[in-house]
């Protein structure tokens, strides 16, 4: 109490010294978060004593975190990269020996894994000691739930095609290509390791999409079920492991369905479902119940997006219906994820994400109805449309 009271008689003190001689319009910011602290302090019971405050440390403003937020999610992308994650995974070691199985040195990567530590993707045990957190288990390749590849890829094309997104805003065009010199998609081809790594991140993600999906949707008036653009298949065979009765069949490039094939010793996925390849821009294959498109119309711009439904259209049966799993941007001004997946469609791809309205439009346009959403317990949610 003494020391909180001792704070506010040195703000006090420190505003009736400045008047006349600092600007307001400069000191209001300081003020404001002063004074939020005090509010903080007395509301968390949490003394303003100097233990204290070195234990928790002096934030910067909010802005400031903002803008520097890349140098946490590179920290991020360099343990996932290193795999100091599966190192840990038998219990804490040291900087040293760990800097020997990575080749790094040992004390930058003291100050890195210090840092994530803060964090709470390590655990600082003693001296040079580190131990996994539980946040940091989903940095291990083989976990249940890995986000490793997802976050390599994050960290390494995404980032640098985002240094581009002044270039995104002002021509229209994506920062990916100025950044590369050609597509995202078309730089996969040409890059085995960056494909690897995104389509082994994609298949993570599209494993745990799956199940929220399969608690929101009922698949089971489906007996025929096409993934159109479904990469390894993860997806797909996630929903055929509760419905072991449909038919599956995954449709991707071809060089998509041999990485697959590779991956599954032959079999992309476990000889539940068939594998074709080819270009969904000029057909997909025919006569499903159903076809279902996760996080793939996104990738792409109104017209492309048409001509991707349209041919899903043309090669579904009588009764058919379309699910696209993808996230829905609300009208309003609430804080959502889908406004920045939003920026990283426009710098990745030229795609974007769509409010209701304008999936209703773009099915419209496609010769589908849109009979309802359904949310999930992630961020996206499925579109269900049928031919109109």
């Amino acid at each position: 109490m003494v020391a909180r009271l001792l704070l506010r008689w040195r703000v006090l003190r420190s505003l009736l010294r400045a008047r006349g001689v600092v600007s307001w319009d400069e000191a209001r910011p300081l003020l404001k978060l002063c004074l939020s602290r005090l509010w903080l302090r007395d509301r968390s019971g949490v003394g303003g004593t100097q233990e204290s405050g070195s234990r928790n440390g002096n934030l910067p403003p909010a802005l400031f975190q903002m803008a520097t937020g890349y140098w946490l999610s590179q920290a991020v992308y360099v343990a996932a990269k290193l795999g100091l994650a599966d190192l840990l995974r038998d219990g804490p070691r040291s900087c040293q020996e760990l800097a020997a199985v990575t080749g790094t040195d040992s004390q930058c990567l003291f100050r890195l894994m210090r840092a994530l530590s803060a964090a709470r993707i390590f655990v600082h045990t003693q001296s040079d000691h580190f131990a996994l957190a539980t946040a940091g288990k989903s940095l291990q390749r083989d976990a249940p739930g890995s986000q490793r590849a997802i976050i390599i890829t994050l960290g390494e094309v995404h980032y640098q095609a985002w240094g581009s997104l002044l270039h995104s805003v002002r021509t229209g065009s994506t920062g990916f290509a100025s950044t590369f010199g050609t597509s995202l998609f078309a730089y996969l081809q040409s890059s085995p390791e960056a494909a690897d790594t995104f389509n082994r991140g994609m298949s993570d993600v599209a494993s745990m999409l799956a199940y929220a999906v399969l608690l929101a949707y009922d698949f089971s008036q489906i007996s025929s079920l096409v993934d159109v653009g479904g990469g390894r298949g993860q997806f797909l065979r996630t929903i055929l492991q509760l419905h072991p009765e449909m038919k599956g069949t995954i449709f991707d490039l071809p060089s998509t369905i041999e990485q697959a094939r590779q991956c599954s010793h032959g079999d992309p996925c476990g000889g539940t479902v068939a594998a074709i390849g080819g270009d969904f821009f000029h057909s997909v294959p025919e006569g499903a119940d159903a076809y279902v498109l996760c996080g793939v119309i996104h990738d792409w711009d109104d017209d492309p997006a048409v001509q991707i439904l349209r041919n899903c259209r043309l090669a579904m049966n009588q009764k058919g219906r379309l699910l696209l799993v993808e996230v829905v941007v609300p009208d309003d001004d609430a804080h959502c994820f889908s406004k920045l997946l939003d920026l990283n469609m426009m710098v990745m791809t030229g795609g974007r994400e769509r409010t209701r309205a304008e999936f209703a439009a773009l099915l419209n346009t496609a010769g589908y109805s849109l009979s309802r959403i359904i949310p999930t317990l992630a961020p996206q949610s499925v579109l269900e449309a049928f031919p109109s």
